[in-house]
């Protein structure tokens, strides 16, 4: 199941909405909606997760959260570690092969550590980007 799919079908049952009742107001098979919320197909357009939002008359975060978790919902996902260091290419591999074993508590504790990862890059990388003057350089001990 996919994040965008586990939302969807969370939100069909907070409001007694079947998988064919849904179907028919978005206008799309019954069995195209079961593949989206299993996972056995590539995540929704941003058309088709606007017509969602209308359905359930998501606004603002509601909104922008469903959006997010349809970017977040490719089943099928291919990682280009070209030009990066052999230890990227090796975790990429081993993610790969390894995360059907994993437990859910492994999975939600390695994003937690890439959040924090990605966070404090983009932290350092703020001061660069802003053309702000990066802090002098510490002096030398007297």
């Amino acid at each position: 199941m996919t994040p965008f799919g586990a939302r969807l079908r969370t939100l069909r049952a907070q409001r007694g909405v079947t998988l064919r009742d849904l179907a028919a107001a978005l206008q799309v098979s019954p069995a195209y909606l079961s593949a989206l919320e299993h996972g056995h197909r590539g995540g929704p357009s941003a058309g088709l997760v606007h017509q969602v939002n209308e359905f359930f008359g998501l606004i603002w975060d509601d909104a922008e959260e469903l959006a997010r978790l349809a970017r977040l919902s490719h089943p099928r996902v291919t990682l280009d570690t070209a030009g990066l260091s052999p230890e990227a290419t090796a975790l990429a591999n081993r993610l790969a092969r390894d995360i059907r074993r994993l437990r859910p508590e492994t999975i939600a504790a390695l994003a937690a550590v890439l959040d924090r990862a990605t966070a404090a890059a983009a932290a350092a990388a703020a001061p660069a980007a802003s053309g702000s003057p990066l802090p002098p350089p510490p002096s030398p001990p007297e």
